[in-house]
């Protein structure tokens, strides 16, 4: 079973989203803004991190640019989540180190399919 951190400071979408991913087989840690995801990145060391890019009191982008730079958590994939869906979004959150972007609403399958993606990327990559 893979553990997906959901970083998400609202709490309906954090609810909504940890349901649907536990009724898919994950389990699901969440975090209510950027520093306590990375606290919890660092202490549970999850498999895939889903990262709001607008959080409180540190921003996702920002959140994501210390994961990536720990070299203990660097291979964990992120996926963005961001309702700012406008031109050159996804360049900034790729910038910024996440390995994909989806925005919200967030549609269920289109995001599993991400997830998938990058979860069997990273097996396979550890089996190397």
């Amino acid at each position: 079973m893979s553990v997906i951190l959901l970083v998400e400071d609202n709490e309906m979408n954090r609810d909504m989203l940890s349901r649907r991913l536990q009724r898919k087989g994950f389990e699901v840690l969440m975090a209510e803004d950027g520093a306590q995801g990375l606290a919890m990145a660092q202490s549970s060391g999850p498999d895939l991190i889903l990262m709001d890019m607008s959080l409180p009191v540190l921003d996702g982008w920002e959140a994501t640019r210390r994961l990536k730079a720990d070299p203990v958590l660097a291979g964990v994939p992120v996926i963005a989540l961001t309702a700012h869906a406008m031109e050159g979004d996804r360049e900034q959150a790729l910038a910024a180190g996440c390995d994909d972007y989806d925005s919200k609403p967030i549609e269920l399958p289109r995001l599993l399919e991400k997830m998938e993606r990058l979860l069997q990327a990273r097996s396979a990559s550890r089996s190397v």
